[in-house]
């Protein structure tokens, strides 16, 4: 799963303020919010269904590999 700082830097390389990913993904403002601050971990669907969102404009998640885990915007077709 993707963790706070993976949300937020995907949101924001693709211009998305919090309440135009929580419409995306279909959860609240506030459930993005606390989750990007680290205040609450969302259920896993909620957690999946932003993540989802994000990826489906166009954000790839790169896993933990000793520099951390990042965000990259994909390459349009």
């Amino acid at each position: 799963m993707i963790t706070p700082e993976q949300c937020k830097m995907a949101r924001v390389g693709l211009g998305w303020s919090v309440r135009d990913l929580a419409q995306h993904a279909g959860v609240g403002a506030s459930t993005v919010n606390r989750f990007e601050t680290g205040s609450v971990e969302p259920i896993a669907a909620t957690l999946a269904a932003m993540q989802r969102a994000l990826e489906s404009a166009g954000i790839e998640f790169i896993p933990e590999n000793g520099g951390g885990p990042g965000v990259r915007l994909g390459k349009k077709a």
